[in-house]
């Protein structure tokens, strides 16, 4: 990345405006109905599309506080993806258009590129988590390998750089955690398995993606057109993170919130091109090592409240730069029935 791209692309420019309060503030009597209601009820109006977001806010807000139902069980809460022949990825056809769409806030064709060639992959039945990991998830997994001998056996665990000064953000508790690396959440995955007794893992790219635009491989995971008040990226004017499940007009076609938006995620895979395409050097690979090779990173999907909406989109391969721009999470999956998962669904 050159300073003078750097000082003149929209992406990446780290500040971005100062979000208005008056828009994310509820009305008194809001304020008054939404205190009245039990934390279950909070749930529902957190993910109610009904609901205007300054409403949807501030119900998540105060599950933070008094605890969150949908994120405090047992188990992480699951949606269903039956397997099959997919097909993801972008057709070479769709590279300019896309390129040429998001050209305004400084989108480049290589980026793109990487989504390329479109292809099929068999997929085996799954279930991904119906939310990304929360600060206070990711809190339990540092409390206990810190009392445990399971971090001994591990990489150390550093606190999520979006945790100011290493503090645990109780009013955030719903959020979703950001600033991992990407061992840290191989690492959970690991230790929740190991606790539950259950297979978790992390989605594969494929799985992600296909769990994100359905059967119809939709360009956003609410349908074809970019919409910002479906998700948390920049243009929704809210410039942090949210509880959740707050942009319920997001949810994919399979129940699944925040695949668009909030905080970008981790996968299992490392970059690598798509079979009949080039490998893409772009500002994720940008030295070499030493050996001649290129560098590897982790793949992340999503987009982030701190991105414009072109990484929202449900192709979009992406990783995480080192820089404020790039809090990155992660969700979970797994190939095994989760013990709570209806039959039915």
């Amino acid at each position: 990345m050159t300073a003078p791209r750097a000082a003149t692309a929209p992406h990446f420019r780290e500040q971005a405006a100062l979000a208005d309060p008056r828009a994310l503030r509820p009305r008194p009597e809001d304020a008054a109905r939404i205190a009245a209601l039990t934390p279950a009820e909070l749930a529902v109006t957190v993910e109610n599309p009904a609901e205007p977001l300054a409403v949807r806010l501030a119900a998540g807000g105060l599950l933070a506080l008094v605890g969150d139902p949908r994120t405090e069980g047992a188990l992480p809460v699951t949606r269903a993806v039956p397997g099959g022949t997919v097909r993801i990825g972008l057709e070479p056809g769709h590279l300019d258009a896309v390129t040429d769409a998001w050209a305004r806030v400084g989108v480049e064709r290589e980026w793109i590129e990487k989504e390329t060639p479109a292809h099929t992959v068999e997929l085996a039945d799954y279930w991904i988590g119906a939310y990304p990991v929360t600060n206070a998830e990711y809190r339990a997994f540092l409390a206990a390998t810190d009392r445990l001998s399971f971090r001994d056996r591990l990489d150390r665990h550093d606190r999520p750089t979006t945790w100011y000064l290493g503090a645990y953000p109780y009013d955030r508790a719903n959020h979703p955690v950001a600033g991992v690396r990407p061992e840290d959440a191989d690492a959970y995955v690991s230790w929740l398995s190991e606790r539950t007794g259950h297979p978790w893992r992390l989605p594969g790219e494929a799985e992600w993606e296909y769990a994100a635009g359905g059967p119809l491989g939709l360009e956003f995971p609410w349908g074809d057109a970019f919409d910002p008040a479906a998700a948390n990226t920049r243009e929704a004017g809210v410039h942090t993170t949210t509880p959740v499940g707050a942009f319920p007009a997001g949810r994919s076609p399979f129940g699944v919130f925040d695949l668009g938006g909030n905080v970008e995620e981790f996968v299992a895979d490392t970059y690598r091109p798509y079979r009949g395409g080039r490998f893409v050097a772009d500002d994720l690979a940008v030295a070499p090592l030493p050996d001649g090779t290129a560098r590897e990173y982790r793949v992340a999907r999503g987009g982030s409240f701190s991105r414009f909406g072109d990484l929202a989109r449900t192709r979009r391969r992406h990783g995480a730069f080192p820089s404020p721009l790039y809090p990155v999470g992660f969700r979970l999956a797994t190939g095994t029935r989760p013990p709570h998962q209806p039959k039915e669904q």
